[in-house]
């Protein structure tokens, strides 16, 4: 059966010139900390790695550093950031529907004695900056964490105006960036943050590597100790191999957004018309606020988050659902539930297409929705007594 991968922002497959640069340096020799010309060798494709990951950001590349993924990014922005705030500062605001590689972190650092204060998204999914502003209090936080992007809803976040609104204050601004870079504009300086993470198999690049963008001045306390590798921020040898092919996949990322943003816009929407028009009572989350050209989030009624999910794959087609709980029940999307939208959380997936994505994939999705909804209707009590008459 013919597989149509529609969870790209649980990873996007790999894109060619991410795999051509990853094949080229994967049986190279050379520590990029070696003076021999084996080790400046590697330091080169390293640097001009840095330098493509670095234009996608509008960044120096002199101010990212390459981590093993997204959520390394997130908890060295994250520990650095706090751990590097005067005494006084003790207080973390963040949102309630951020990815779990940043509230994990913050919960802990709460049980280290920092109080974290968490703004609840509005019901379209997005949080307001007067809000997250007002909690902000300028003689006590250290810091502040946003995504820039919602991973189940794809809803944008004001992340520019929270940072104008913060401006003054000596407070550290985060923003987790992995959904958004390569599928919409991200630019460093237009957000006014101060870190940014990235990861680069979100945007077609190859697992097992991120990056943290610092803006210069911003000290942070290392995670992680050894040697003195990316300016003593994030010791441990460069993988020169997933390096390249980081920077490979972000030059493509570059190049290509603005077609894709508008084909992948057209994409999405066809398929929220497609299902609505297959299935009375679909609601489509998010859908009022600004969001990812990528991501859906829809609630299938009568049918639990998990069920769909193996229901759509059975018929070759892979969708996510909301996380569940330790005792093995579904609660369904966590963002949903912040959201407020208990009712829609528990039958809710997330539809997310990729770069590779197109219109045969939409087809089969919508000829899974209804090989599905012909199947329910016909295991329902009605059907099965009119069979029994």
């Amino acid at each position: 059966m013919l597989r149509h991968n529609l969870d790209a922002n649980a990873t996007s497959p790999l894109r060619a010139e991410a795999r051509r640069a990853l094949l080229e340096q994967i049986d190279a020799d050379g520590n990029a900390s070696s003076v021999h010309r084996d080790g400046q060798r590697a330091r080169a494709v390293v640097e001009a790695a840095r330098a493509r990951i670095a234009a996608l950001l509008g960044a120096d590349p002199y101010d990212v550093v390459l981590t093993g993924s997204g959520t390394e990014s997130n908890n060295l922005a994250l520990y650095g950031a706090a751990l590097a705030a005067p005494r006084e500062r003790r207080r973390i605001v963040t949102t309630a529907f951020e990815h779990p590689s940043v509230l994990e972190p913050l919960r802990d650092l709460a049980l280290r004695g920092f109080e974290l204060v968490t703004i609840a998204p509005d019901a379209t999914g997005r949080v307001v900056p007067e809000e997250v502003a007002a909690a902000a209090d300028p003689a006590r936080t250290a810091l502040v964490s946003i995504m820039l992007a919602n991973h189940e809803v794809g809803t944008l976040q004001p992340v520019a105006a929270i940072a104008a609104a913060l401006a003054g204050r000596g407070i550290v601004l985060h923003t987790d960036a992995a959904q958004a870079c390569g599928r919409v504009p991200v630019d460093v300086a237009s957000l006014g943050v101060d870190l940014l993470s990235v990861a680069a198999h979100k945007l077609g690049g190859p697992q097992g590597i991120g990056a943290l963008w610092v803006r210069p001045g911003v000290r942070l306390v290392p995670h992680l100790r050894g040697g003195g590798q990316e300016r003593g921020r994030r010791p441990g040898t460069e993988n020169t191999a997933l390096a390249a092919a980081f920077g490979a996949a972000a030059e493509a990322a570059a190049r290509d957004l603005a077609a894709d943003v508008a084909r992948l816009a057209a994409l999405r929407d066809r398929l929220e018309r497609g299902a609505r028009e297959r299935a009375r009572g679909i609601e489509v989350h998010g859908s009022d606020a600004e969001r990812l050209p990528n991501t859906t989030s829809l609630t299938l009624p009568g049918l639990g988050s998990e069920e769909a999910v193996i229901a759509f794959d059975l018929e070759g087609v892979a969708v996510s659902a909301g996380p569940a709980c330790s005792s093995g029940t579904t609660r369904g999307s966590a963002s949903l539930l912040a959201m407020g939208r208990e009712e829609g959380a528990a039958s809710a997936i997330r539809v997310s297409l990729s770069h590779a994505s197109g219109d045969a994939d939409v087809e089969a999705f919508l000829r899974a929705l209804e090989a599905i909804l012909e199947r329910r209707a016909a295991a329902s009590p009605a059907a099965r007594a009119g069979g029994r008459a």
